[in-house]
């Protein structure tokens, strides 16, 4: 039976004015209107640090569900042919593919997470893991991902966050610069942790799950004598004989630092973020404020995201703090076909919340339309047909549609969905009416590393398009002109550069009094600056329409917004991932694009000249194939109001990945912008030529 959690009214105004702009060039202050009086610093009172949400949890939840995982039962191996370019030409290679058979879900109760913590904690405490110590979490979210980082944070001790994507070099700094005295790992990223501990002084402890070799074990051993190493098992077995009165000693204060989160780092080395107790508990007590009435024991939450990633780590604590389950998944096992002899986690664990970031969200668009496409003519124009009933709200018929045809579309998500939140980046407005029409309302929210992952969120009472939503309850929120690009906050609707400042905002980055003394980042009045130009709707909700630094002033004196440009156009089914780039000496933007393989096979099959059944590599070099994606992308350009100068000049399509490996893209999947223009210059140069066809396939 569907759960029904709206409450209509509660949100009043959505946001109000708490008093006049403090001077020229910038707006009131807003804050959320259910919270207008004062920011929320805590859930509840007594709650003041992340063990409090432990302890609540385990007191007021006890034996329920708390956290899921799947065990890896075997692993299959399927040999495949690619085709890939190599020094300009196309070569065939033989590919192992890996494809993982799981377990059903295994839970352990809100008791034994408090009990497995403190055990974890207090096998640190014996090693000899001090309050002043950071100890460094590298690994796949998981559920002792969660026990290290409760471990720790249980004992005062901070924690660092590393993405299990990092290569040597981002792992090394992640370790080096917080000089951290261990890390907790998963055995299979133990070979990258051995490639890098010679240069990491200052690791002593190195603690790890999974089951790794004998041998790597013992030269991990052998690199120092100072370092000692652990599995995960080992140290709770430690901790078990341990008593726990030590432990109280040891308990953090609301100003103890939990957390030094690492950004992805897309313009320069990863800044560490400094989060205390005391940010984190602001914000699970805003979020509870804003959404707790949604999030029920009837609902259960499926967690994938890297932990690594501060939108995925504040998300779990609140559904820590709710008493929620929370289901751990793997972004290569969502689906029943990306493993053998089971069903994907979405199936098997039926989540009715869940998370995503645009890439997740597009992927899922994507994926449904290309099963449909696959279907037949016929299948195609009974979902088509249910999508426009729906949309339109026919009575009774659009029940029939949602009932019939698209309840097929939510079974492939486990059949249970109700709610989810797309952060992270923008999300095109296509991808989002798409999928709240065939699958679930998508809500968008707005973050950063810096606000401990929350800015503004859009409750499902006030669903719109293109809006971030509320701001939330532990932060106000101001806009500041930027007036080269004509956003003003006495526009019409108001618009400016995003402003803001809370107890759930950081007070600054680690080792990093550069920044922390730069006024276009930290205000000397607790503003913190966030480069995202805004815009308040006349509902009270917060848009985004820009990115300071990706602002490009073209040739004719007017900006474009590369980011806004960029989440349009990656609604075009031809498009897998884009980068938008533009030069002060150009007309219009050019687009570097990776085409989505399926969709792009099958509309080529409708296209005269062009044998839909070639290589990615050779569709790629081929001009029809480059003008067909240009036209397609600049028609939902100009579907979306773009103006002449925001339509693409021309493309350039590339069958190769952007990966954290080849240094394109973060460990986060955003887009290394400069390293792909730098990859793509000569390209770049061509495509610019004015006497060059408005399309480019790369050069065979």
């Amino acid at each position: 039976m569907p759960v029904h959690t709206n409450k209509p009214g509660y949100f009043g105004k959505g946001s109000v004015e708490i008093g006049p702009a403090a001077g020229p060039g910038e707006g009131p202050i807003r804050r959320i209107a259910i919270s207008s009086e004062s920011l929320i610093t805590q859930p509840f009172e007594g709650i003041k640090t992340v063990y409090d949400v432990l302890e609540y949890a385990a007191r007021t939840h006890g034996t329920r569900r708390a956290l899921g995982w799947r065990d890896i039962v075997d692993i299959h191996e399927e040999e495949k042919e690619v085709k890939k370019v190599v020094g300009g030409k196309e070569v065939t290679e033989k590919k192992k593919w890996k494809y993982f058979q799981l377990s059903d879900y295994k839970y352990i109760n809100f008791i034994e997470l408090k009990d497995a913590v403190s055990e974890i904690a207090r096998g640190l405490v014996e090693i000899g893991v001090t309050s002043d110590d950071v100890f460094n979490i590298f690994s796949q979210t998981s559920v002792n991902w969660q026990l290290m980082a409760n471990a720790c944070g249980s004992i005062s001790t901070t924690i660092a966050t590393a993405y299990d994507t990092l290569g040597e070099s981002g792992l090394t700094h992640s370790l080096n610069e917080p000089e951290c005295v261990g890390l907790f790992t998963n055995a299979e990223l133990l070979p990258t942790l051995y490639k890098v501990l010679a240069n990491t002084p200052s690791i002593k402890f190195v603690v790890y799950d999974g089951e790794p070799s004998e041998n790597l074990v013992g030269d991990i051993n052998a690199v120092r004598e100072s370092i000692q190493v652990f599995s995960i098992d080992e140290i709770r077995e430690l901790g078990k004989s341990k008593p726990t009165e030590p432990l109280r000693a040891r308990l953090p204060k609301p100003e103890t630092m939990a957390c030094i989160m690492y950004t992805s780092g897309s313009t320069g080395p990863p800044k560490g973020v400094c989060i205390t107790h005391a940010n984190l508990v602001a914000s699970i007590g805003a979020v509870y404020k804003l959404l707790g009435h949604h999030l029920t024991y009837d609902d259960t939450y499926l967690a994938y995201l890297p932990l690594a990633h501060v939108l995925e780590y504040i998300v779990e604590l609140i559904m820590l703090f709710v008493g929620m389950t929370s289901g751990y998944g793997r972004v290569k096992t969502l689906t029943d076909a990306s493993v053998r002899q089971c069903k994907g986690d979405l199936a098997a664990f039926q989540p009715s919340i869940m998370v995503g970031v645009p890439a997740v969200w597009e992927t899922i668009r994507k994926g449904i339309v290309a099963k449909v496409n696959a279907g037949g003519t016929v299948r195609k124009s009974v979902f088509n047909g249910a999508m426009s009933l729906k949309k339109n709200g026919v009575p009774v018929l659009s029940q029939v549609a949602d009932s019939v045809v698209l309840k097929n579309v939510r079974a492939a998500t486990g059949g249970r969905l109700r709610i989810t939140l797309s952060g992270g980046a923008a999300l095109s407005h296509e991808t989002q009416k798409f999928l709240d029409t065939a699958l679930v309302m998508i809500l968008q929210g707005y973050g950063m590393t810096e606000s401990c992952g929350m800015c503004a969120i859009l409750p499902p009472e006030m669903m719109r398009y293109s809006s971030v939503g509320l701001p939330v309850p532990s932060i106000e929120i101001k806009l500041l002109d930027v007036k080269e690009a004509g956003y003003l906050s006495t526009n019409k609707p108001p618009q400016g550069e995003v402003c803001i400042r809370g107890p759930s905002v950081t007070k600054g980055y680690y080792k990093r009094p550069d920044l922390n003394n730069d006024e276009t980042i930290f205000t000397k009045d607790g503003w913190l600056r966030t480069g995202d130009v805004g815009q308040w709707n006349e509902d009270g909700t917060l848009s985004l329409i820009d990115r300071v630094k990706n602002l490009i002033k073209l040739q004719g004196g007017e900006y474009i917004a590369l980011e806004r440009l960029e989440s349009t156009y990656k609604a075009c089914n031809y498009v897998g991932n884009i980068c938008v780039h533009a030069t002060p000496d150009a007309k219009q933007p050019i687009a570097i694009i990776i085409p989505h393989e399926v969709h792009l096979r099958h509309a080529l099959q409708n296209i005269s000249g062009v044998d839909s059944s070639r290589s990615l590599p050779e569709l790629c070099h081929d001009p029809k194939v480059a003008e067909l994606v240009l036209k397609e992308c600049n028609a939902i350009g100009k579907k979306n109001g773009f103006k002449p100068m925001e339509i693409l000049q021309a493309v350039i399509l590339t069958p190769e990945e952007w990966t954290p490996e080849n240094g394109l893209v973060t460990a986060a999947q955003k887009i290394q912008r400069n390293k792909i223009a730098k990859e793509f210059a000569q390209e770049i140069e061509v495509c610019l030529a004015p006497i060059f066809p408005p399309y480019l396939p790369l050069p065979g």
